[in-house]
Formats: structure tokens, C-alpha cells, sequence
């Protein structure tokens, strides 16, 4: 934490609930199609690995995706997600309804997204974050970029960040390590 920005580090320990896009930040950003059509995509294990650390720290997990998907729900719901937005082409709308919905203020949410549909969003949140492989216009408009790339740890670098902000990882790890 001690090479972070301090601001950054500031805003990282309001967040109490983590939104994420999904095409570009959870995963590459790659679209497969088997040869019947269906849509395959790939999530990182230690990504989901960071979400389940995160959720066991209090922390709430979102998702708002402009695409439709049931590969984007089977892994929202083996992740605990509750708050699961899809096919929300104006993903603003999907945010105001999700502080709506937790009581909670911009600047207690962290968003992660990647291209111009995002940019509402994370020009709201208390925490803009995005990729390294991310438009230019979410780049110079995020608060942070991740180090690694979209699908391939970059939430768990998120995680990390949040979790880490708010003194909540090492307690998290000592109590894995005891058990």
C-alpha cells in the first residue's frame, strides 16, 4: 500500500460494495461461440477467488453488464452476487436502481468497467477503476488502473486494493492460515 496513492488508498476504504462489467473486466473481453451458437466465456479462478474474500469481509458484490448471458449467472450465482444487472445498455439506470436498492451513497461504491458505456457510472462512484486494455476515455477518467488485464486477475488486483485499503486482508489470510 505504501507505493498507492494516497487519495486512491482514501477512497478505496469507503467502498463497501464492488461493481463490475463483465465483457472486458471479469473476462478478456473475448466473445466464443461453439459451432451450435451459444456464447462461451472464461472467469479467472483467483478473481472469483478475491470476490468470495471480499464478500467474507462485509464487503457486497455487484454486477451491470449491457449483454445478456447465462454463463454471466451460473457464475453470479456460484459467486454469491445478489445484485445482477444484465442487458442494461444504459448502465446508469442499473446503478441508480442498485443505490436504490443498498441504501448506499456513490461514495461507498467501486465500479470497474472498460469502454463508453461505463463512463456514467464511473464518473459517479466514490472509486472508478478500469484495465489496462480499456478505451483511452475510461483510462484518463478512472481513478485507478488495474496491473493486470481484464479476465486475467485483474478484480482480484480490485480486491486486493479494497481489502488491503481497509485492513481487511491480512486478518482474512491469518484466519485461512490458523484453520
Amino acid at each position: 500500500m505504501h507505493d498507492l496513492d494516497p487519495m486512491l488508498v482514501e477512497r478505496a476504504r469507503r467502498i463497501r460494495l464492488l461493481a463490475l462489467d463483465v465483457d472486458g473486466v471479469m473476462t478478456d473481453g473475448q466473445l466464443y461461440f461453439d459451432s451450435e451458437g451459444r456464447e462461451l466465456k472464461a472467469f479467472n479462478t483467483r478473481d472469483g477467488f478475491g470476490l468470495k474474500a471480499l464478500q467474507q469481509c462485509g464487503l457486497e458484490l455487484a454486477i451491470i453488464t449491457a449483454r445478456r448471458s447465462a454463463m454471466v449467472e451460473n457464475r453470479a450465482d456460484q459467486l454469491g452476487i445478489n445484485h445482477i444487472y444484465q442487458g442494461h445498455e444504459d448502465k446508469l439506470t442499473a446503478y441508480m436502481d442498485l443505490l436504490a436498492k443498498t441504501g448506499l451513497q456513490d461514495e461507498q461504491i467501486c465500479y470497474a468497467g472498460d469502454d463508453w458505456p461505463d463512463l456514467p457510472v464511473l464518473q459517479r462512484v466514490g472509486l472508478a477503476v478500469t484495465v489496462p486494455e480499456a478505451d483511452v476515455a475510461v483510462r484518463d477518467r478512472a481513478h485507478w488502473i488495474t496491473p493486470s488485464a481484464g479476465g486475467h486477475g485483474a478484480v482480484r488486483d480490485i480486491c486486493r486494493l479494497l481489502m488491503d485499503a481497509q485492513d481487511l486482508g491480512d486478518s482474512l489470510l491469518e484466519s485461512m492460515l490458523t484453520s
